[in-house]
């Protein structure tokens, strides 16, 4: 798998609320407003990308806050993944149920999660548990094409766009932090500080720009090129 740094361009347009401060209590977040915006993700061509909801974008303050691991899925069928990108926090189990009529190998060699669930047929599901914070690269080793991203988050102020780029994150309670945004065929985007008031913090603008991606095809679990196998499915 190649992790190779590719050659991207990003700005973010930031309007900021006021700038008041409170502790992040648990009382505070359940009243706390939201941060909104919207992601636009410029592709070849200077065209925007259809994929930008497989955009993540989260924030993270000094202020420790506690999470809540969840449950989800990530099913193979036809030899792809659905959805391709996910975000939950630390600690959060991810199955992958096979709806395939053939088998799937899936597997990552991520440092921040690596695994290998081996073949497995239809109806079949294998899980994993995701305990450090990172952007795991899951791929299957009977098929290159399969790609999906797995992005594990130590803060509970996360959120994926919708088709139209809009994105909401609720309960941010007032204070300071620094603004994430991610997309797999860009880098991350520099973190920017922004500051959420007492009305919450909209009119977000996060630019990525993935003029510059290069494919490359990664490797299977072994680290071989699977042009070097014979195709089984």
């Amino acid at each position: 798998m190649n992790m190779s740094k590719r050659a991207t361009h990003l700005v973010v347009f930031v309007l900021v609320a006021g700038g008041t401060t409170w502790p992040l209590t648990p009382a505070t977040a359940q009243r706390a407003p939201g941060v909104s915006g919207r992601v636009s993700v410029l592709d070849k061509g200077d065209k925007q990308a259809p994929d930008v909801g497989n955009a993540v974008v989260w924030l993270t303050s000094t202020r420790r806050a506690a999470v809540v691991p969840d449950t989800v899925q990530i099913v193979t069928v036809d030899k792809s993944f659905r959805p391709r990108v996910v975000v939950v926090p630390v600690g959060s189990v991810v199955s992958f149920p096979n709806s395939d009529p053939f088998d799937h190998n899936v597997f990552s060699l991520s440092q921040e999660g690596a695994f290998d669930l081996g073949l497995y047929g239809r109806g079949k599901a294998k899980s994993t548990q995701f305990p450090r914070a990172g952007i795991i690269r899951v791929y299957c080793n009977v098929h290159a094409n399969m790609t999906a991203a797995v992005v594990l988050r130590d803060s509970p102020w996360h959120a994926q766009p919708s088709g139209d780029g809009s994105f909401s994150i609720v309960n941010v309670p007032p204070g300071e932090y620094t603004l994430h945004a991610w997309h797999e065929r860009s880098a991350e985007l520099p973190p920017q500080t922004v500051t959420v008031g007492l009305e919450g913090l909209s009119g977000l603008e996060i630019r990525l720009d993935a003029r510059g991606h290069k494919f490359v095809q990664h490797t299977d679990k072994l680290g071989q090129p699977y042009a070097r196998r014979g195709r089984r499915y």
